[in-house]
């Protein structure tokens, strides 16, 4: 305890008999981004539900910047800003009138409302209505809500969902400015391996409500461990050689053949002994099994 902003422990959620989450226990230190990592239909939304205490956890599963949820729901929830599912604006209205009826409605002074929409760099189109919003736009407009109150932990569920490049770079490096200029701790969710891996700096796997991996980006990356790939004539007799001389060949097709990745200068090394052993090195590639197929491996080996 102590350094988590949220920590549940051994968490478990039903819909009636259908277990939606199981055995969860995610640890996001305070001041990370958590890369809450998933297939649609994982399990990502009902956490992030039961963290809002939208949906109810058993007691003493969850626990919120050290407190249990349910018997600190509403000082908890004060601390919390978040955005699931669409956000909820009034198309009529202007950003910045959206803004300030949020502070009516939290009793917070309406000055709030102008630096949030510079925060997420919407004060250009403060007056202008809401339905004229781009959908990136629309998603920033709905972070500066879940900002107002000005939170120490936000929840992201899906927040560049269906957005364009731009609206996917603005969203990100907005979470990466609060996280780093404004000390937030944000836990956000997405189906997108890359998107998590240009911002996150915890990441946790989730497939069918169970953790499959949790740990830094770069534990993460460890798993991936990089290959070389040699394609070279006559396969069989570049093989005997390579193992003569201690390497690891972990594949080979007939085209290819594959050993551990270890430095530039190791691979040059091996060029040099293929080619002054008669062998013609047609190319070689480090090849690195990138997070998405290491993301497959692990949601499907479970």
């Amino acid at each position: 305890m102590g350094n988590y902003a949220i920590e549940t422990v051994g968490l478990n959620f039903n819909f009636g008999n259908q277990a939606i989450v199981k055995d969860l226990s995610l640890q996001v230190p305070k001041g990370s981004i958590y890369g809450f990592l998933g297939p649609n239909g994982a399990g990502k939304t009902t956490t992030i539900k039961i963290l809002l205490n939208l949906l109810k956890s058993p007691s003493d599963q969850v626990f919120i910047f050290d407190k249990e949820i349910n018997s600190n729901r509403i000082a908890i929830l004060k601390r919390i800003g978040a955005l699931v599912e669409q956000p909820a604006i009034y198309g009529h209205l202007t950003g910045k009138e959206n803004l300030v009826n949020r502070c009516i409605l939290l009793g917070i002074k309406k000055t709030k409302a102008d630096e949030m929409l510079s925060l997420v760099g919407l004060a250009e189109a403060a007056n202008k209505k809401a339905n004229k919003y781009s959908l990136g736009m629309k998603q920033r407009l709905g972070i500066a809500q879940a900002l107002i109150s000005d939170p120490e932990l936000l929840l992201l569920d899906e927040p560049t969902n269906g957005l364009d490049p731009n609206g996917i770079i603005e969203v990100r490096n907005l979470m990466i400015d609060l996280a780093t200029k404004h000390q937030k701790t944000i836990l956000v969710s997405s189906h997108l391996l890359a998107e998590i891996e240009r911002t996150a700096t915890h990441v946790g796997i989730i497939n069918k409500g169970q953790l499959l991996f949790q740990g830094t980006i770069n534990e993460l990356h460890l798993l991936s461990k990089p290959m070389l790939e040699i394609e070279v004539d006559n396969i069989e007799n570049a093989s005997t050689l390579l193992i003569k001389q201690g390497y690891e060949v972990t594949t080979k097709t007939e085209k290819v053949i594959t050993v551990p990745f270890v430095s530039s200068r190791k691979s040059g090394e091996l060029n040099t002994l293929l080619i002054q052993n008669g062998f013609t090195v047609s190319s070689l590639y480090q090849q690195r099994k990138d997070l998405e197929n290491l993301f497959l491996d692990i949601t499907n080996t479970n």
